[in-house]
């Protein structure tokens, strides 16, 4: 499914005034669809369950990386909510934050291209992303979420609990606590109590959905 939904906006993105430029050559297509096999080829089991690459180097020849320039920093997001997704929907957690970095190899012919996916830990950083863009990060003290006007994250939200949730650093990872809220807190539509988040996980409280994103 994210593969899929990469696709379409992708076929949105070079449409009018770039479709020219991507009739021949490098599809930006191939990029997303080489990702998604390279984290299932490097896939491997943890402690807590399965890891997936975070980090993707590409390589690409000039005239390709040419041709992508006018789009790169939005294909870059898109080859990164793609790895989200499809870490998601397998059920695979990243050990940090999810990173696609391009660059030019002299050495390639037009239409070649390198991914290499690697495993890259990462600290106790994080930040949730609210529903309108903003984000608010978690730092070393615990962050109390709830409609309360006391929470450090205060919702506008009558559906969800005064004091709802709280998120820590414990270690290497920042823990989601819920604080026995009325309507219960979900990440990727799996209700908990508890929950070790990971890099684009989907944090629903009442009608709120949170985005977790690791810095």
């Amino acid at each position: 499914m994210g593969l899929q939904k990469f696709e379409q906006r992708l076929e949105r993105l070079v449409e009018g005034a770039f479709a020219k430029a991507f009739r021949t050559g490098l599809q930006p297509v191939e990029l997303g669809r080489r990702l998604v096999r390279e984290m299932d080829l490097r896939r491997t089991l943890g402690v807590r369950g399965p890891l997936v690459p975070n980090r993707f180097s590409i390589s690409l020849a000039a005239a390709d990386r040419e041709r992508l320039t006018p789009i790169e920093q939005t294909l870059i997001a898109e080859l990164v909510d793609t790895a989200r997704q499809h870490a998601q929907e397998d059920g695979a957690r990243f050990p940090g934050a999810v990173e696609v970095n391009i660059a030019t190899d002299p050495s390639l012919s037009p239409g070649e291209f390198r991914l290499v996916g690697q495993l890259v830990e990462g600290g106790a950083k994080g930040a949730v992303v609210l529903p309108d863009g903003t984000r608010f990060e978690v730092g070393d003290e615990p962050i109390t979420v709830g409609r309360g006007s006391d929470c450090d994250l205060m919702l506008a939200d009558p559906t969800v609990s005064k004091h709802h949730l709280e998120l820590r650093r414990q270690g290497a990872d920042v823990v989601l606590i819920d604080l026995g809220s009325m309507n219960g807190t979900r990440v990727n539509d799996i209700g908990v109590r508890e929950r070790i988040l990971a890099d684009g996980d989907e944090v629903r409280l009442g009608a709120t959905v949170l985005r977790y994103e690791a810095i």
